[in-house]
């Protein structure tokens, strides 16, 4: 386990870029194999404002990466955070740093951005996708990148994580991103076991679902634990499922890049209007 850590301490831009690319191609063609719905769409053309917007995010990530630094440093250097008071084997601090940080720095911000409406305006462009597949994944707002960024950095004081664990949990975080949104067809029971332990994308795919309460559920990103915890956990018959948000069906204007941008701005304008 120190060796992954060490491993991920000292990981390239390059080797992360490669992750990020090899998960996305993976479940790309696994969904042409086996897909989840039949969607009636240009592939390549659906995925161009979801790549715009994936590549906002990894500037964003790259332009505040030195804080992710400086808190895991300053946390270590100072025995702060869940981890240093546990005190225990590396495999465990393992463990715990990545529940915390998932906690934290997922299942948190994917939850404020629901209740909070102002932020609500920002997250409903990862909402809009009426196509939902891989790489939805990463269709973030760069406005959501903040927000996420944010309480990452919080996560990192509160566990106390070292950077190559840092480095490790967004890896996974992505990989399980781009598996719980792919289009890919998975049988029921399978699903149902895996979404006791990780978000499934049976399950994550109800959290797509056009209209409330199911809208609001399931917004869990690698462990499915804090939604059952918390009770923000759902079921839905998948063959009822239809992506999109009911207050915002245009789907034309949903797939262009330079709308998704405009859009938090033209809600609070309206909002406070």
């Amino acid at each position: 386990m120190e060796n992954l850590l060490l491993l991920f301490e000292n990981i390239s831009s390059v080797n992360r870029a490669v992750i990020i690319i090899s998960g996305i191609t993976f479940f790309w063609v696994i969904e042409g194999i086996v897909p989840f719905k039949f969607l009636n769409y240009k592939k390549w053309i659906h995925s161009i404002p979801n790549f715009l917007l994936t590549l906002t995010t990894i500037i964003v990530n790259f332009f505040f990466a030195f804080l992710l630094v400086f808190a895991s440093d300053w946390s270590n250097e100072n025995s702060f955070g869940i981890i240093h008071f546990i005190n225990s084997s590396t495999l465990v601090s393992l463990i715990i740093g990545l529940l915390l940080l998932d906690l934290i720095g997922a299942y948190l911000p994917h939850l404020v951005q629901h209740k909070v409406k102002l932020l609500w305006h920002i997250h409903i462009v990862h909402h809009t996708d009426h196509k939902v597949d891989t790489t939805t994944a990463n269709r973030h707002h760069p406005l959501e990148s903040v927000v996420r960024f944010i309480f990452t950095f919080i996560g990192i004081f509160v566990s106390g994580a070292p950077i190559g664990l840092v480095l490790l949990y967004q890896s996974i975080s992505v990989l399980a991103s781009q598996f719980n949104h792919a289009n890919i067809q998975i049988s029921n029971r399978i699903d149902n076991i895996l979404s006791y332990v990780i978000v499934s994308p049976n399950m994550h795919k109800v959290h797509h679902h056009f209209e409330l309460p199911y809208t609001d559920s399931n917004y869990g990103n690698i462990f499915s634990i804090w939604d059952r915890i918390f009770g923000t956990f759902m079921e839905l018959d998948k063959s009822k499922i239809k992506y999109g948000v009911d207050t915002d069906l245009d789907e034309k204007l949903n797939s262009k890049f330079i709308s998704l941008l405009e859009r938090p701005f033209k809600k609070w304008y309206k909002y406070f209007s």
